[in-house]
């Protein structure tokens, strides 16, 4: 079993940075694709970024350029840098992995989430 805990949410003004950290427990092995999915109030969950194992991170049209995802495979945590924040940035994010090392698929496990809320 892994379980998920996020960290690094707040209250940030526009064009500030935040660093949200994924740390996750159990078998790395049941982490080799981990993501980071937001959900404002009133609309769906959508994804923001993935990274998975031996491949190249993908985002999200509406964050590219200004958020990056890392992974300390040693620490088994996942980052998500977000910088020059948006008032429509502002969400529950929620982390998430899956065994499978692949971009597509259902996750296998969630985080609780993190509120991020960016506002003047």
């Amino acid at each position: 079993q892994v379980q998920l805990v996020e960290s690094g949410g707040g209250l940030v003004q526009p064009g500030g940075s935040l660093r949200l950290a994924c740390a996750a427990s159990g078998s790395i092995f049941s982490t080799n694709a981990m993501g980071w999915y937001r959900q404002a109030p009133g609309k769906q969950r959508e994804p923001v970024a993935i990274i998975v194992r031996g491949g190249s991170p993908n985002y999200a049209d509406s964050v590219k350029g200004r958020f990056v995802i890392s992974r300390d495979n040693a620490k088994n945590t996942v980052y998500l840098q977000m910088n020059s924040l948006k008032p429509e940035d502002t969400a529950v994010y929620y982390c998430a992995a899956r065994s499978a090392a692949t971009y597509l698929g259902r996750y296998d496990y969630w985080g609780q989430g993190t509120q991020v809320t960016v506002s003047s």
